[in-house]
C-alpha cells in the first residue's frame, strides 16, 4: 500500500505536514467500562450508535479457544499499521485466525518490475501471518488501487464463501462507515466485507455455495479506520506492542518498514555530529525504535493518520491502545425466558 513518501529528501529535514484526523473520534472518557466477551451484548441500536466505550484488556486462560478469526486488509501493510497489537491479543486468547488480503500490491513497494512488486509484497504478507500465529493466508489478488472498478458482487460472493468455509465468528476490518477514507481498496473492502458477513447466514444468498458449506453468521466485528469513524471499544495492547512493531518492521517493501528509516535518520544526524536517544545505539535498535517511537506514537498522525497508540491509551488508563467500531450481533432472550416463563394451560 502506497502511504506518503516518508524517505524523500526532505522528510526529515523539512516541515512535516499535519492530519486532523487523529483527533476526530467520539472517544467519550466519561462513559468507559471493562468488556466481559461472554455477557456482554448490546441492542441493535446500542451495536451501531453507542458511545459508550468499552475498554477490552487481556484475559488469561484462553476463553476464545475454538473459535475462528478473520483478519482482512487490502494491502500486506495495513493490519500491521492498525491492529497488529488486537489481531495478536486475540490469538493469545485462543482464536485460530486466517488472513485475507484483497489487493496484490501491484502498485506498491519495491521491484523493478510488477510481478517482482507482487511477489515481494507476497512474502511480506506471508511474514506478517506467521508472526501473528494465523493460521493461512488467502490472497484475492485484485489489482492494487483499482477494486473500485470491480463488481462488488463477486467480491462479497468470495467473502461470504470464506465466511462460511472457515465458520468465522470475529473479524478485523476496515470500517465501512469511517469517513474521508480515500483509498478506494480501503472502502470497497470494507463495504464487501460488511455486507458477506451479513448475508453469510443466510439460505438464500448464493445458494449455489451450500452444495459444499452451511450458512454461517459472522458475530463480532472490530473495524478499524484512518479517519473520523465512531469509537466504543479501546483495546489494551501493551503487553503486544513490540509484536505490533515487529509486524511493520518485518514489511519491507511498502509501509513504515520499508526504506531502513530509523538506521537513515540515525546516520543523517551522525553526519551533523547529531542523535537522537530514541533511535538507541545500533541498526537494529535504530529501526525498531523509530517504528515504536515515533510511526506508533510521536509523528503518528502524519505517518498513519490516526492518533498515536500511546496517547489513545493514556486517556484509558493503559500504555498503549488500539480503537475500534466494534459490533456484536445480539443474542435472543426467548429460549431462555420460554423455559423460565411457560406454564401449563
Amino acid at each position: 500500500m502506497q502511504r506518503r513518501n516518508f524517505i524523500s529528501k526532505n522528510v526529515f529535514s523539512g516541515v512535516l505536514l499535519s492530519t486532523a484526523f487523529g483527533n476526530r473520534s467520539l472517544l467519550n472518557p466519561d462513559a468507559i467500562k471493562l468488556a466481559n466477551q461472554e455477557t456482554d451484548h448490546p441492542t441493535l441500536g446500542d451495536r451501531f450508535f453507542t458511545e459508550e466505550v468499552v475498554v477490552e484488556r487481556v484475559t488469561e486462560g484462553q476463553p476464545h479457544k475454538g473459535k475462528i478469526l478473520a483478519v482482512i486488509q487490502p494491502h500486506s501493510d495495513d493490519i500491521a499499521f492498525f491492529a497488529a497489537g488486537t489481531v495478536a491479543k486475540l490469538i493469545y486468547e485462543g482464536y485460530t485466525g486466517y488472513l485475507i488480503r484483497t489487493s496484490n500490491d501491484d502498485a506498491a513497494g519495491a521491484g523493478t518490475s510488477m510481478g517482482e512488486r507482487v511477489y515481494n509484497n507476497e512474502k511480506d504478507n506471508e511474514a506478517v501471518a506467521k508472526l501473528l500465529g494465523l493460521k493461512k493466508v488467502y490472497s484475492l489478488n485484485y489489482n492494487n488501487h483499482r477494486m473500485d472498478q470491480y463488481n462488488i458482487q463477486d467480491l462479497k460472493s468470495r467473502f461470504i464463501f470464506l465466511f462460511r468455509l472457515l465458520k468465522v465468528d470475529t473479524l478485523v476490518c476496515y470500517d465501512p462507515w469511517g469517513h474521508y477514507e480515500e483509498n478506494p481498496d480501503h472502502y470497497v473492502t470494507a463495504k464487501a466485507v460488511e455486507a458477506a458477513r451479513w448475508m453469510s447466514g443466510m439460505a438464500t444468498d448464493y445458494p449455489e455455495q451450500l452444495e459444499v458449506v452451511s450458512p454461517h453468521t459472522v458475530s463480532e466485528m472490530y473495524y478499524f479506520a484512518r479517519g473520523p469513524q465512531l469509537v466504543n471499544r479501546v483495546v489494551d495492547i501493551g503487553r503486544f506492542i513490540d509484536k505490533k512493531v515487529e509486524a511493520n518492521l518485518i514489511i519491507k517493501n511498502q509501509g513504515i518498514g520499508a526504506g531502513n528509516m530509523g538506521l537513515m535518520l540515525r546516520k543523517q544526524l551522525a553526519e551533523k555530529n547529531l542523535k537522537l536517544r530514541e533511535l538507541g545505539d545500533t541498526e537494529e535498535a535504530a529501526n525498531f525504535n523509530f517504528i515504536k517511537e515515533f510511526a506508533l506514537d510521536k509523528d503518528s498522525e502524519y505517518m498513519r493518520g490516526v492518533a498515536s497508540d500511546r496517547k489513545v491509551g493514556k486517556q484509558y488508563g493503559l500504555e498503549w491502545a488500539e480503537r475500534f467500531h466494534y459490533i456484536k450481533n445480539p443474542v435472543s432472550i426467548m429460549e431462555d425466558y420460554v423455559k423460565k416463563n411457560a406454564v401449563a394451560i
